[in-house]
């Protein structure tokens, strides 16, 4: 058996996790640049908490809260700026995924010596700032990877942003922080989380720890599926959903994504979709698709799901989402197609899709002008 598992961040996870171990959030510098969103680390209690704890330390700290849905390059080197004009000499991302990705982007770049126009091809990348993540949102699984997914307008779509070097040094999971979302970002993001196990236990570079700990995060969402479909969530199902979304990143930091990220980013990109939404819209299409190259697993994730067919799933994760309305041209559909197939993370998949093959995927959620 030959199997690599690479994830260097120290994961803190449970109730009050900053509380009890505190030096692990302020032994990394003096200068503390905080990346978070406009509102969501305020709801959730935890920048007050982050706040209170550098405070006592003695850690100045700077908030760079303009970090947007699906963050940009102009955010990133925006909050660049930021760091060499402030000399801030550590970075603490606090958020769900858009502001762990942005302060992951920032911490990287900001640490390199030169870059070049095209900062997603970092010639001899450097060590990044010290980047410490805490997720506000139980879906992106971005606390434990080395990713951070930016939108690049010159290319009309995301774009993966990583190197050897760009994982958090610690992350500090509590599902308290989680409490304060709304239902339908729970159940987006929990419907990320999943996809990134779905994905990652398929792909072509999956061993069988991957395997073990995408069947386990599948596994958690199953068993959370009814507080998510009543609303009615309490912090023991908020835990399980974190839990799932850990353990699903741990999966992806080993495997990366495939098809269904890839074709959905075009979801996302032109039409506004939720990102966590675009996976789940795609995720009958994609079963039925590689069911015949791996039936033993397709069958093992029904199983985990507690389903017999793939058109299951689909109606599961719909009373979960809102109904589409998208009408796509068949100059879309070709596009859509297009950016996909061009996609690093499509090699991945059990088996490489023709053009053909991703129109007809779309086709089955959409009309068509």
């Amino acid at each position: 058996m030959d199997l690599r598992f690479y994830v260097p961040t120290q994961v803190y996870f449970g109730t009050r996790v900053l509380e009890k171990n505190k030096a692990q959030l302020t032994s990394w510098g003096k200068r503390a640049l905080i990346v978070t969103g406009a509102s969501s680390a305020k709801k959730s209690g935890a920048l007050q908490d982050i706040i209170a704890i550098l405070e006592q330390d003695g850690i100045v700290y700077r908030i760079f809260d303009k970090v947007e849905e699906n963050p940009s390059l102009a955010t990133v080197l925006q909050g660049c700026r930021e760091v060499k004009e402030w000399e801030a000499d550590f970075i603490i991302g606090c958020g769900g995924g858009s502001p762990l990705d942005a302060g992951k982007a920032v911490a990287l770049l900001s640490a390199q010596e030169k870059i070049n126009q095209d900062i997603f091809q970092l010639e001899n990348p450097g060590a990044m700032l010290p980047y410490i993540a805490i997720p506000l949102t139980a879906g992106t699984g971005s606390e434990v990877t080395p990713y951070a997914i930016l939108t690049d307008p010159a290319v009309e779509t995301k774009r993966n942003l990583s190197t050897a070097f760009s994982f958090p040094v610690v992350a500090f999971l509590d599902p308290r922080y989680t409490e304060s979302l709304p239902l339908d970002i729970t159940c987006h993001t929990a419907i990320d989380a999943l996809s990134h196990a779905i994905e990652g236990y398929v792909s072509r570079r999956a061993t069988p720890l991957t395997d073990h700990l995408a069947l386990e995060a599948i596994k958690c969402f199953r068993g959370t599926f009814p507080a998510l479909l009543s609303g009615n969530i309490a912090l023991e199902e908020r835990e399980k959903l974190l839990y799932g979304s850990l353990l699903a990143g741990l999966v992806i930091a080993q495997t990366g994504t495939c098809l269904v990220h890839a074709l959905g980013y075009n979801l996302t990109y032109y039409h506004d979709i939720p990102h966590g939404a675009a996976n789940g819209y795609l995720m009958e299409a994609f079963l039925a698709f590689i069911a015949q190259d791996v039936p033993a697993k397709t069958a093992n994730i029904l199983a985990a799901l507690g389903l017999d067919y793939s058109w299951q799933v689909g109606k599961m994760l719909s009373l979960l989402l809102s109904p589409t309305s998208i009408n796509l041209s068949e100059e879309q559909l070709a596009l859509y197609a297009k950016k996909t197939l061009e996609s690093k993370s499509i090699q991945f998949n059990p088996r490489i899709p023709t053009e053909e093959d991703l129109k007809n995927m779309l086709r089955k959620l959409i009309s068509i002008n």
